[in-house]
């Protein structure tokens, strides 16, 4: 895993974004945001499972308007998404923490310039969001939507704004397929110091949205691309937050709660292995502390295994072992072990806790 890319801190409301922040993980609600109380409940649902930021579209002035009212009833920062209509933008820049444009699309030079002022006034971030599949007429033209079209629409964009003398800017580069997105966020990490938003775009439902978002997220991770992220599912507010906290954490960009190491299913079990793991998972779901915990359903692999974990079991017939960094603690019947184990992982958890 290559050392992360130091970039530009900047600061969308009390998250710092950047430099050596931490990754943090965004949302965005799919009410209608003039209905402030659904929003308002989206928004407290994100942040109740672990969001650090939400988004929020703004299309109409009937949505700009309802920003003051949302943002007073609740605790994340909040970010504007703003396209063709730089109006929506300055009545945004008066109480949210973030303005997401597409320069680009906002029209002329003139009304990007009253946009940057709104945003200087108040010291709020802007954040240029590339997609593949919206490119200008200039780059769509002559690159057809590919990774080298959106980075030049990102180079372009982010001149627009530089040559108005504003910096205080973060880049996202979205494509539907992992393939694109990855390769553009490679190709222009070198090129600016700028902090990355990023994410995979249209991604679908849940399951096709985890796999691409896994390959694309994971990958620009393990590169040390990256310092804020979505993932994008369809109608799935929760669960945006339970990938990308996975992703985060599996990539090892962040030490979070249990590593749990289970075996695939095969003819050599000997035990209820899938009953145990999801019964494991339920009651363990509250520990934060990073530890390496193992369920393993024979003795082939068991061992081997047990030695890299904090707490393991190592089932055989009828009963089985509780291991413990590498020593055997207990040998006892298959009903008696997940109870122990659990008790084991509390117990150790609460030790590093207090050593930590």
């Amino acid at each position: 895993m290559r050392e992360r890319y130091k970039t530009k801190q900047i600061k969308v409301g009390n998250v710092m974004v950047g430099g050596d922040a931490p990754i943090s993980v965004q949302s965005m609600t799919f009410s209608k945001t003039h209905d402030v109380a659904s929003t308002v409940l989206q928004i407290k649902r994100l942040e109740k499972i672990g969001c650090d930021i939400v988004r929020v579209a703004v299309p109409d002035y009937e949505d700009a308007y309802a920003l003051k009212e949302i943002k007073s009833q609740i605790s994340l920062p909040l970010v504007a998404d703003i396209h063709f209509n730089y109006r929506l933008a300055l009545i945004a820049a008066e109480v949210v923490d973030c303005i997401r444009i597409n320069p680009g699309n906002i029209g002329s030079k003139s009304r990007v310039k009253e946009v940057v002022k709104a945003c200087e006034e108040r010291n709020i971030p802007i954040r240029i969001g590339v997609n593949g599949g919206s490119l200008e007429k200039e780059f769509e033209q002559k690159y057809g939507g590919n990774a080298k079209g959106m980075v030049e629409s990102a180079l372009y964009n982010i001149k627009y704004l530089e040559d108005l003398g504003y910096a205080n800017l973060k880049v996202s580069l979205k494509a539907s397929d992992a393939a694109r997105t990855v390769e553009a966020y490679r190709m222009l990490r070198p090129l600016v110091e700028y902090p990355f938003h990023i994410g995979v775009t249209e991604a679908g439902t849940l399951f096709h949205s985890t796999i691409k978002s896994s390959i694309a997220l994971g990958s620009l991770l393990l590169d040390g691309i990256g310092d804020t992220m979505r993932v994008s599912i369809t109608g799935e507010l929760e669960e945006e937050i339970r990938v990308a906290r996975a992703i985060l954490k599996d990539s090892g960009r962040v030490k979070d709660g249990l590593n749990i190491i289970s075996c695939p299913t095969c003819g050599r079990i000997q035990a209820d292995l899938v009953s145990a793991i999801k019964t494991i998972e339920t009651k363990t779901a509250h520990i934060k502390t990073p530890l390496n915990i193992s369920v393993m359903g024979c003795v082939v692999n068991a061992i081997g295994e047990a030695k890299e974990a904090d707490i393991a079991i190592a089932y055989g017939k009828g009963s089985g072992l509780i291991i413990k960094k590498g020593e055997i603690i207990a040998k006892l019947d298959e009903k008696d072990l997940v109870e122990r184990f659990l008790k084991e992982v509390e117990m150790e958890a609460a030790k590093e806790n207090l050593n930590g």
